[in-house]
């Protein structure tokens, strides 16, 4: 994927963010963005980057007479995003890659202009946001502390995104959590020691601590705490299947090249606990987004080129070739996955599709389809 830009003063990036919000569709809109839509065709909201390295939130609409998306609605943003999450009243959340300064709510009807909330020094977020099922009064970002890494799950009120309290992930690199239903919310601790002054730059990686926790949805209390046998297996991104098993993606930090790029994507948690799925080939060792599906999981592999699919129960079911396949999400019982010129998504009837993408966007990690409640 592409790598980040340099993160410049808190002033100017508001300056930024706030005079692009307000062009409306001016001058400082790309072409593709004044595409005419049919109120009825799919849509996704997504990041992504332009040709020239700026990076956007937008939602994107399939025209299927030309079998191809088209943005109708854009923002242009401070820095890469990653995490999206819609919101009841039209919004969407979105969360700045980590270690990010900013979470963004963005009205792709433009009913509202775009609302910051800025990270203090202290703390960065980490690249998600999640709300309590059945509560619209607050969402949870999960962020981690400059100094040392610690996690936590802050509560931020979800009109003003102001932080109300927070609660400790047990670990270091938090990166998504997920709502369960019995009250309970699940956070995956990538483990990856940094420092601030190196951003993302993997540092003493023999202190590399990978954990899921189950906190207490009440008070935050330690429910639970699972760790793979393999410490060097980063646990990043989570999906619910219909039947209870929770997968989890997975990102390889091994020294050695050969041991990464055959390390596996996917663990389950289930009755038994936390385990590995089975997977036959080589996949280098990279699993991105990842969601339920009702044959079981689909996870992005960017790196190898495709959509991997297991069943509920972590047994390999196959691959479907897309160049960077990463972005998933489910929509009415279909799914649609993001590549580098295409999107591959089932059919109504489960046959699978391609159409094709802008040639202007190159698709950041995640994606999310509009309102649908899935």
């Amino acid at each position: 994927m592409p790598t980040a830009t340099e993160i410049p003063p808190r002033r100017a990036l508001l300056r930024h963010a706030l005079g692009w919000g307000a062009l409306g569709l001016g001058s400082g809109w790309p072409r593709w963005t004044l595409a005419a839509t049919h109120p009825t065709a799919p849509a996704l909201i997504a990041a992504w980057d332009d040709p020239q390295g700026r990076h956007w939130v937008g939602r994107l609409v399939l025209h299927t007479e030309g079998h191809r998306w088209q943005a109708d609605s854009a923002l242009e943003l401070p820095t890469r995003a990653h995490g999206l999450l819609a919101q009841a009243d039209g919004s969407v959340l979105v969360c700045a890659r980590r270690p990010g300064e900013w979470l963004l709510r963005w009205w792709p009807e433009h009913t509202q202009p775009p609302q910051w909330c800025w990270m203090n020094a202290d703390r960065r977020f980490t690249g998600h946001v999640v709300a309590p099922i059945g509560d619209t009064r607050v969402i949870f970002s999960v962020e981690a502390d400059q100094a040392d890494g610690q996690g936590w799950l802050v509560r931020r009120d979800a009109v003003q995104l102001t932080e109300q309290t927070r609660w400790p992930t047990h670990g270091i690199d938090p990166h998504q959590a997920l709502w369960d239903t019995d009250g309970s919310v699940l956070v995956a601790n990538g483990g990856v020691p940094t420092l601030p002054e190196t951003g993302r730059t993997r540092r003493d990686m023999q202190r590399m601590d990978a954990s899921l926790v189950r906190l207490d949805g009440r008070d935050g209390t330690l429910r639970g705490q699972w760790r793979l046998n393999d410490p060097r297996l980063s646990l990043r991104h989570l999906a619910r299947h219909a039947s209870g098993v929770v997968g989890i993606s997975l990102q390889a930090e091994h020294d050695d090249l050969a041991t990464r790029r055959t390390a596996p994507l996917l663990a389950v948690l289930d009755a038994q606990g936390l385990r590995l799925a089975s997977q036959p080939p080589a996949l280098a060792g990279y699993g991105g987004d990842i969601v339920a599906i009702a044959s079981g999981f689909a996870v992005g592999a960017p790196r190898a080129g495709g959509i991997a699919c297991w069943s509920p129960t972590g047994d390999w079911v196959g691959w479907h070739a897309l160049e960077e396949g990463c972005s998933l999400t489910t929509q009415a019982g279909r799914w649609w996955a993001g590549g580098r010129h295409h999107v591959l998504h089932t059919q109504p009837d489960g046959t699978l599709d391609t159409t094709a993408l802008p040639a202007d966007v190159r698709l950041d990690n995640h994606w999310i389809s509009t309102f649908s409640g899935t």
